[in-house]
């Protein structure tokens, strides 16, 4: 086909599901038929599972996705979306340099992820820190690094984000005094052997645990609890997240959550011509229940959307695979892990796998959703498939899409 008769295919979003969905779309389709553009706000990609490690002065391995995407015939294009118009088919962006356009597509992937989520707790947005974001991250290192011995640093939630934090922050800190708030109690969802291997190392990091405590709010050296509070020199916020807005704000049809309610494909229930993976989406998992907002669900399910837009668009067969959770990987500092196996449905089982052996096992996790990253055809048999053009009921891109 000539470039003018091209479907258009825009992914919003360069995180992990955002990347892998454009990269192996790439991959699945024929670069004559399809112009595939990502639109990321940086020029990098985002290790974001290992920000609480760049929060305490660790490096991480620049990946620019000029370099990722070389020879793809993948776009990238830098700037902010500040919009979709899903009846005009169009992405309002903002460059860099502050020039607005907007970008027409014929299939559109959203995964715009989430941000931290202050849950409207007072005080949090103005004297918290996040690490929901490489900003945030290098924001409460910067504060981290100018904190004398003894200060004390309060991480505020006990889920898989705050342990990490917290065992980061206490490893490579031992002169401050770190300190772990939990509305429930510690570590409630693991097995008995999960719980008590993760006592064992906040205690010898010397992490003071606050279980079953309510945080009311967050001051200038001060964290609010119902109970009444804990100095706090730095207050880190790691309570859950929040999806972008933009989808809210758009015709889509979304969650209370504020997540597009997506079919087994990743398609939009209102919306055919609209994807959503990762964060983004409220997909339904083994149990009929909603999938969590994390890599282990999001990495499947951008090989779904992907391979569901490539089968309508070629007349191939949809893809059929359930997404369903094997184990929960929790770093405890850069020496110790912990992996808590589980159901399908995400539930702990007996089986924890602990000690040095699960660090080194969460490390090759990382390193493999990164490695998922720049090698997103990594599966893919053969060279793109051509489109099915016909000669009607094609989209505005001159391709027939399958509306099965």
């Amino acid at each position: 086909m000539q470039n003018g008769t091209q479907h258009r295919i825009v992914v919003l979003g360069g995180g992990y599901t955002g990347a892998i969905a454009a990269g192996r779309l790439a991959k699945r389709l024929h670069r004559d038929d399809v112009a595939i553009t990502l639109v990321n706000a940086e020029p990098d990609f985002v290790e974001r599972v290992r920000l609480h490690q760049l929060a305490v002065g660790q490096e991480l391995r620049p990946r620019p996705f000029d370099e990722m995407f070389a020879g793809s015939g993948v776009e990238l294009r830098i700037g902010k979306v500040t919009g979709v118009d899903v009846e005009d088919r169009s992405v309002a962006v903002v460059s860099a340099d502050g020039v607005a356009e907007e970008l027409a597509y014929d299939t559109l992937v959203y995964a715009l992820g989430s941000g931290w989520d202050h849950q409207g707790v007072p005080g949090v947005a103005e004297h918290a820190h996040q690490i929901a974001s490489r900003a945030g991250a290098l924001r409460l290192r910067e504060r981290l690094a100018g904190l004398g011995a003894g200060e004390p640093v309060v991480v505020v939630g006990g889920g898989l984000t705050g342990l990490e934090a917290a065992t980061e922050i206490a490893e490579a800190r031992p002169d401050l005094d770190v300190a772990l708030v939990a509305r429930g109690g510690l570590g409630d969802w693991l097995s008995a052997k999960g719980r008590a291997h993760l006592s064992k190392v906040l205690a010898g990091l010397g992490v003071t645990v606050h279980e079953r405590t309510d945080v009311t709010g967050v001051e200038d050296g001060r964290v609010v609890t119902r109970g009444g509070g804990l100095p706090a020199a730095v207050t880190v916020w790691t309570t859950g997240f929040a999806v972008h807005p933009i989808a809210r704000a758009s015709a889509l049809e979304v969650s209370e959550t504020g997540q597009i309610v997506v079919d087994a494909t990743m398609r939009s229930v209102s919306h055919p011509d609209v994807y959503a993976v990762g964060d983004a989406a409220l997909a339904m998992g083994p149990g009929n229940k909603p999938l969590r907002m994390s890599c282990a669900s999001g990495t499947p399910a951008a090989w779904q959307a992907a391979d569901a837009i490539a089968a309508r668009l070629t007349g191939g067969k949809l893809p059929n695979m359930p997404i369903r959770y094997f184990n929960q990987c929790i770093s405890l500092g850069r020496k110790e892990g912990l992996i808590q196996y589980v159901t399908a449905d995400d539930r702990a089982v007996g089986a924890a796998l602990t000690g040095r052996t699960a660090a080194v096992y969460k490390e090759l996790i990382c390193k493999g959703a990164a490695w998922g990253v720049a090698h997103p055809g990594f599966g893919v048999l053969g060279r793109g498939r051509r489109t099915v053009r016909e000669a009607a009921g094609a989209g505005a891109g001159g391709v027939a899409v399958n509306a099965a």
